[in-house]
């Protein structure tokens, strides 16, 4: 499916015309994170889409645009290209803060905003500046990520092995000892080896820095400071390392039509794989819950 310039791959389950409700992944996985949700969603009458984001999967894999701008841009020309005025935005991780920038910047295409394992990106900007030895500690990691081309080897070499280290670093000690868990390592340590896939997911952490000390990112933050016109729910793993769950609540301010948090216990970095009946719960109730 071709949207804001490029070629955008999307796995889909449901009725073509049943309410559209958009799935946007994080680091380091692709559409397959939303497995469940996906299955779920559109057996309840839901057309659930699942696009693998610039960069990742089959999805093209440009030399530009891993800034926000873009990726807003992209998740807006996806519902246009799916023939829809509005869709409900579920985004995880990067996919959340993508979520909450389409939300901002093109806010007559989003009926809901549910934002999974990351907060506001504006929430998460001043946490890491403000809080250094808490939000700023845990995300020093995207550190790493700046330096040129050791980090894309360092993600490719032993067939993935690192994208399993990050993964069982983030995720809760329960899902981690599953066979689920084993399974999404596996097909996440083969999608990151497709080619470029490594250098691309990275650029969206190295934009996210960048942009703290340009221009650019001072007026991207300006343009998405407003607080959003529609419901948001928001879902946290309470043992997630790389996110406080001070920083997600802080989110708050930037929810001007209603706000629900909720922070499930035992649950690290993955709550819609470590806890999917959960999750896929909360979701549907926003859903059934949301004004046409």
């Amino acid at each position: 499916m071709s949207a804001n310039g490029i070629r955008i791959h999307v796995a889909e389950h449901g009725p073509a015309d049943g309410p559209l409700v958009v799935l946007l992944h994080g680091f380091p996985e692709f559409w397959w994170t939303w497995r469940h949700q996906l299955r779920a969603l559109g057996d309840a009458g839901f057309h659930a889409v699942a696009p693998d984001l610039r960069g990742y999967g089959d999805t093209d894999k440009p030399p530009r645009g891993y800034d926000l701008w873009t990726l807003a841009g992209d998740c807006a020309g996806l519902i246009r290209a799916l023939g829809e005025r509005r869709a409900h935005v579920v985004g995880h991780d990067w996919g959340a803060a993508i979520a909450w920038s389409v939300t901002a910047l093109h806010p007559r295409l989003v009926r809901s905003l549910t934002a999974l394992g990351a907060p506001h990106p504006v929430t998460m900007r001043d946490a890491v500046l403000r809080d250094p030895l808490g939000q700023g500690r845990a995300s020093r990691y995207m550190a790493g990520f700046q330096v040129p081309r050791l980090p894309e080897r360092s993600l490719r070499a032993g067939r993935g092995a690192r994208v399993e280290a990050i993964m069982r670093a983030w995720a809760g000690p329960e899902w981690a000892t599953t066979a689920d868990f084993a399974g999404a390592v596996a097909r996440n340590r083969e999608a990151i080896r497709i080619s470029a896939v490594a250098h691309c997911a990275l650029e969206y952490y190295r934009w996210a820095v960048r942009s703290l000390f340009r221009p650019e990112g001072h007026r991207f933050a300006r343009a998405v400071s407003g607080p959003v016109g529609v419901p948001v729910l928001q879902v946290h793993g309470a043992d997630d390392p790389c996110v406080l769950d001070t920083t997600m609540r802080r989110t708050r301010r930037f929810a001007g039509a209603g706000f629900d948090h909720h922070a499930l216990p035992r649950t690290g970095h993955f709550p819609q794989q470590e806890r999917p009946e959960r999750v896929t719960g909360l979701i549907l109730d926003r859903l059934a819950g949301t004004p046409g």
